[in-house]
């Protein structure tokens, strides 16, 4: 324990640096492929990992996706896919040893408008027994640099349909079982909180959000199905009538040139409230498909 103080209070300020980087959420984090001691390895991005002799081991990711393919790191928030924007991330990884490794990472999710951005940062930890892993983590989101009146379009991303969002704390849960070689199963649950702007249209300063991932993938091809719910957040855990739920659908197909290519659909089905909302419009709930190409260069 310890050697764990030191360390902990080293990577705290990268996810509280998340709210000011110019980096959304990182890519599911990979068990860490142990080298030899001594011994640096490529691990494909260009970046090299250490392990020293006590089995320590220290990784730094980067990379970039595309809204669709994201979508199963997103789960705890629905960017639009359709805004030409994607996704950066950097991750900073350190295996205490083969099965228990700390994460610290930030990301930022971009659109056509440099204005319209999201800057996430997570912190978490993930024991890997092979076959079998599991995951937790605590993340915030937040829209930097809002200076911009409200009225003009681009000034704001739109988040889970609200386009007030300005910023959410979640407490995540992620689950992998390996079935076979090359296929694997996740499952993945978020709790959190959504706040929005001062004089939103819906007339409300936050909802409570809840969020189950379901994915199947083998070898290059991957496919998600998200589920959220959005509610109020009124004093007393009352809600009254008002809920909003949706359920997105994504299959992403990785190239042997390092592209990808998505296809799916977000909010494939949905429900709101039917009680009338005088404070303004519910959620942008409408079903929007879409087809992704990314590259790498």
């Amino acid at each position: 324990m310890r050697r764990l103080l030191p360390l902990l209070t080293l990577l705290m300020p990268l996810a509280a640096a998340g709210q000011s980087l110019d980096g959304n959420r990182q890519a599911p984090v990979q068990p860490l492929s142990y080298p030899a001691a001594g011994q640096a390895v490529d691990l494909g991005y260009g970046v090299p990992a250490w392990r020293d002799r006590d089995g320590r081991m220290l990784v730094l990711k980067a990379g970039a996706q595309s809204s669709g393919a994201s979508q199963r790191a997103d789960a705890p928030l629905s960017f639009p896919v359709v805004d030409a924007g994607g996704v950066t991330s950097t991750d900073l990884q350190y295996g205490l040893d083969p099965h228990l490794q700390i994460h610290a990472g930030l990301s930022e999710h971009g659109g056509m408008s440099r204005s319209a951005r999201v800057v996430g940062s997570e912190i978490g930890a993930t024991y890997n027994l092979g076959r079998y892993s599991l995951g937790v983590s605590v993340g915030a989101d937040s829209t930097p640099d809002q200076r911009l009146p409200r009225v003009l379009p681009g000034a704001t991303p739109g988040v889970n349909g609200l386009p007030d969002f300005d910023s959410s704390a979640q407490l995540n849960a992620r689950g992998r079982v390996a079935v076979g070689g090359q296929s694997g199963i996740d499952l993945g649950a978020s709790v959190g909180r959504i706040r929005l702007l001062p004089g939103n249209e819906l007339g409300i300063n936050s909802l409570d959000q809840k969020a189950l991932t379901f994915g199947v993938d083998h070898g290059p091809l991957s496919g998600t199905l998200i589920g959220r719910t959005m509610q109020p957040t009124l004093p007393g855990g009352y809600y009254g009538d008002r809920r909003w739920s949706s359920i997105d659908l994504g299959v992403t197909l990785r190239l042997p040139w390092q592209g990808e290519l998505s296809i799916g659909a977000q909010n494939l089905w949905s429900s709101g409230s039917s009680v009338p909302t005088p404070a303004g419009p519910e959620p942008d709930q409408s079903r929007t498909p879409y087809v992704q190409y990314h590259q790498d260069l």
